[in-house]
């Protein structure tokens, strides 16, 4: 038996060490290749994108173009993992030089697919849907089940994006029935998998997700390999997150992190967001910092996260930026646009910028409503009750604030749960119904402490003439004789933004002097509501 082939049978039986071992000739591009392949199962991505590329030029230089076409995707994907889009981008263009003329293959099929999750990833849905559904028709073609589960998942997470839910989701279905028998590639089939869950994260499909992770995690259990069970274990640190078992989420991120530390730099990161999210909910702003700050050094991007960190530690003008800024960046993506818009409806409220917090729980249901997803329409009916409250339509707010917290119940999110009971207490209180917002903000109480959460004290009554907490602070201080720069550094506000909070406090009061404003405030016994200024 030839090395080549003892190597081959070691890959096949996820043998890696052996493999490696069996592929130590540097002269040979198919040993090169195996050794590669093996690297890459053991999480040493450095080794396998070297011991490729090197493969790549021996290919290349003795005309095997289509072996180094096969390379040259990969490489793409390889270096993409690293966090280098500009390197991985030039070796999808080597491998559409490669195999451009060359007969139909799984080579071209593969070149093709990648290019369809490029366009994809640029927002143009129809063409995305045109070249993977050709992909698609050419796996058919080439009777290749890794080529068609592939394509299959592609078209799947194209057809979503465009809100064609039951398509997409049956391809995906498809997809996976393939990994389930056993028809795939180890490859293949954690991508379907992985493909899949993010789907149903997207999508709000808890229980499914919950499903498929669970399934997925002991598939990637049972084959040793480094990379699948870290990025499983992101997946099942975001349901853990959601159920409320934030110690074992964090667990689960943390070990995601360490598993995939230069191997597989996006979902690194992920596994750090989702550490930032469970020490933010717990009330550690400093440990969310610092596990966003690890996100972003990573992948360069924030998150929705540190903006509403950046609200906690009442540096409003930061955290209206930093929404601003990560919607733009999602120009064509509704679900993506969906997870961040709950916190923009937050800070718009904070801000006291209820035409911003309109527009986005306007486009919240929207998306709920095209999506059907139950957990989009708990967020936008907790928004809606949201906007409604600061409005002061105190029935309104506690109809819709009792239909999110039912849609929270039967979703199983407990922090959410808690979180609408809060509200639901002061619209409660709103009403004049002073019992049922006892009874709503004691069990509210009760789950945060369950839960864990540092602080969870039951908001204040309501204002008076429709001020905002925010304009509540800034009047307090201005009635201490603080001026507009004062105001601004006690709050982290810009100046410009304390006087617009000012001007907003003129009209509602009726007032127009910061003496009268200061009358106001001692006359309705604001400072008696426990409103002080966040200092």
């Amino acid at each position: 038996m030839t090395d080549s082939v003892a190597a081959r049978e070691a890959l096949a039986r996820c043998d890696w060490d052996q493999a490696q071992l069996l592929a130590a000739d540097a002269a040979n591009p198919e040993l090169l290749d195996v050794r590669a392949e093996a690297a890459w199962w053991l999480g040493r991505l450095d080794d396998c994108i070297a011991a490729r590329e090197a493969a790549y030029l021996l290919f290349e230089s003795s005309g095997d173009l289509l072996s180094a076409g096969r390379l040259a995707v990969r490489l793409w994907e390889h270096h993409l993992m690293k966090a280098r889009p500009a390197i991985a981008g030039a070796w999808l263009r080597r491998a559409r030089v490669a195999l451009e003329g060359q007969p139909e293959s799984g080579e071209l099929g593969a070149l093709l697919l990648r290019e369809a999750e490029m366009v994809h990833g640029r927002g143009d849905l129809a063409a995305a849907e045109q070249q993977a559904g050709d992909v698609l028709l050419l796996s058919r073609r080439l009777f290749s089940s890794d080529l068609e589960a592939e394509a299959l998942q592609t078209l799947g997470r194209v057809l979503i994006d465009a809100g064609r839910l039951d398509e997409g989701l049956a391809l995906l279905d498809e997809a996976m029935l393939s990994a389930v028998e056993g028809r795939l590639s180890p490859y293949s089939t954690g991508k379907v998998q992985c493909s899949m869950i993010s789907a149903c994260e997207q999508l709000g499909d808890l229980r499914r997700a919950a499903e498929w992770t669970d399934a997925t995690l002991r598939w990637s259990e049972r084959n040793p390999r480094a990379m699948w069970p870290g990025i499983c274990r992101v997946h099942l640190a975001a349901l853990l997150q959601q159920r409320g078992d934030w110690k074992a989420a964090e667990r689960e991120a943390r070990r995601a992190c360490e598993d995939l530390a230069g191997v597989h730099v996006p979902n690194a990161a992920a596994g750090w967001v989702q550490v930032g999210e469970v020490r933010r909910r717990l009330g550690d702003l400093v440990g969310a910092e610092a596990a966003f700050s690890k996100a972003e050094e990573l992948s360069g991007q924030q998150s929705a996260g540190l903006a509403l960190v950046r609200l906690a530690q009442h540096r409003l003008d930061a955290a209206t930026a930093l929404i601003s800024r990560l919607l733009a960046e999602q120009t064509w993506n509704s679900l993506a646009r969906a997870r961040l818009l709950p916190a923009s409806i937050q800070i718009a409220l904070a801000a006291g910028d209820l035409v911003k917090a309109e527009e986005s729980t306007a486009e919240l249901e929207s998306t709920a409503v095209l999506f059907r997803s139950p957990l989009h329409e708990a967020s936008a009916l907790s928004g809606r009750g949201r906007l409604l409250l600061a409005r002061k339509d105190f029935p309104a707010s506690c109809s819709l604030l009792q239909r999110a917290l039912q849609q929270w119940i039967q979703l199983e999110v407990p922090y959410e749960v808690a979180t609408t009971r809060l509200l639901l207490g002061q619209a409660c209180r709103g009403c004049g119904d002073e019992e049922a917002a006892v009874r709503s903000l004691a069990q509210a109480a009760e789950i945060f402490d369950r839960l864990g959460v540092a602080v969870a004290t039951p908001p204040t009554p309501p204002t008076p003439a429709g001020l905002t907490d925010r304009e509540v602070e800034v009047l307090l201080l201005v009635a201490e004789g603080g001026t507009n720069k004062h105001v601004s550094q006690v709050l982290h506000l810009s100046e410009r933004t304390v006087a617009r909070h000012l001007s907003n406090v003129f009209t509602k009061t009726g007032v127009e002097s910061r003496t009268a404003a200061a009358a106001f405030a001692f006359e309705q016994g604001l400072a008696r509501h426990g409103r002080t200024p966040a200092r």
